[in-house]
């Protein structure tokens, strides 16, 4: 059922429901042996130079670089040693893997333990939380391209934050996994979703008729392409949200609009229902990609949704990054190439 991941923040080259995207994204527009779902991850955030932190104000590189990730201490600019990856308009921002340098790090692990609880509390005003989510998400993805640094990370938040700190960076390694970095940017568009509220109404409807939980619904739509940011075909041939294959979609969707996220989210829910779920997730998961990988991901986001519904807020507002060999580009909504 899986397509080639696009750029999922996961950039990798995973497969999708009957199709896929190009795995250098974060979410996984990948190929899948039989449907479509694609998960965009991104490319490798492994960079081969000098890595500042996530936390930490982007430096100037060769190529024109921006504040990153809608705050002053987001995400970094990756600087290169030799011939950089392509950028383009809408695709300045870096984010290179989390530093060694003790201070540096206990700097990002206080500014992630802050932002996780005001993402957590319900009087942070909605203005503010994409700013916190794509703040927390540049932190995860820096940890995730280096894992080693995560054990004086979580030893220094609060106790109730570590399960939490770790099930997100496992489930970006497990995505990384699946990626081979590249430079040549995506032949895709990079969308503004429709709000979490809408999202969530079709994950629930979809749930109502299928039983399968609508926060697996969310975590494939997450994976796959970044909750619809992504626009276009995987290698695999993978289109829409949830990433279907023509013809994996002439079975499941319904009649309806592969592009459109309603008729997707629904025809997802009928896939994964004929594959096993409820009653078994690792399967049905696995029939939506085949990756071990893929299905880990999408469990441990799925499963920090269930735990808290306020997660599901901040993955909604996470970005669309492609893995390139200097660190993971963020490709920002308004993105075409």
């Amino acid at each position: 059922m899986r397509k080639v991941a696009l750029a999922t923040v996961l950039a990798l080259s995973a497969t999708a429901c009957g199709g896929g995207h190009d795995k250098a994204a974060d979410a996984p527009a990948t190929t899948s042996p039989s449907t479509t779902a694609a998960s965009v991850t991104t490319a490798s955030a492994e960079s081969s130079t000098t890595a500042t932190t996530a936390t930490t104000r982007p430096s100037t590189t060769r190529t024109t670089a921006k504040q990153a990730a809608a705050s002053p201490t987001t995400a970094s600019t990756g600087t290169t040693g030799g011939p950089g990856p392509q950028t383009a308009p809408h695709a300045t921002v870096f984010v290179a893997a989390a530093p060694t340098d003790p201070a540096e790090l206990d700097r990002l692990a206080d500014q992630l333990a802050a932002d996780e609880a005001a993402l957590r509390s319900p009087a942070t005003p909605a203005a503010d939380m994409p700013a916190l989510a794509r703040r927390q998400q540049a932190a995860y993805r820096a940890l995730s391209a280096r894992p080693e640094v995560l054990p004086r990370v979580l030893a220094r938040l609060p106790e109730a934050l570590r399960p939490v700190a770790q099930a997100n960076v496992d489930a970006g390694a497990e995505l990384r996994a699946m990626t081979t970095p590249k430079t040549d940017l995506p032949p895709w568009r990079i969308l503004t979703p429709p709000p979490p509220e809408e999202l969530q109404r079709y994950y629930q409807e979809a749930e109502s008729a299928t039983k399968v939980p609508w926060a697996y619904l969310a975590a494939v739509h997450l994976v796959e392409t970044r909750m619809g940011r992504i626009r276009g075909t995987s290698t695999a041939g993978a289109q829409g949200p949830m990433q279907f294959l023509p013809s994996t979609w002439a079975r499941w969707g319904g009649g309806g609009d592969i592009n459109d996220p309603h008729d997707a989210i629904l025809a997802a829910g009928r896939y994964l229902q004929s594959s096993g779920a409820p009653g078994d997730l690792h399967r049905a998961l696995f029939a939506y990609n085949h990756s071990e990988h893929y299905v880990r991901a999408v469990t441990l986001y799925a499963q920090q949704i269930e735990a808290d519904p306020r997660a599901y807020l901040a993955y909604h507002a996470w970005q669309v990054y492609y893995i390139t060999p200097h660190g993971d580009l963020w490709l920002e909504e308004g993105y075409a190439h």
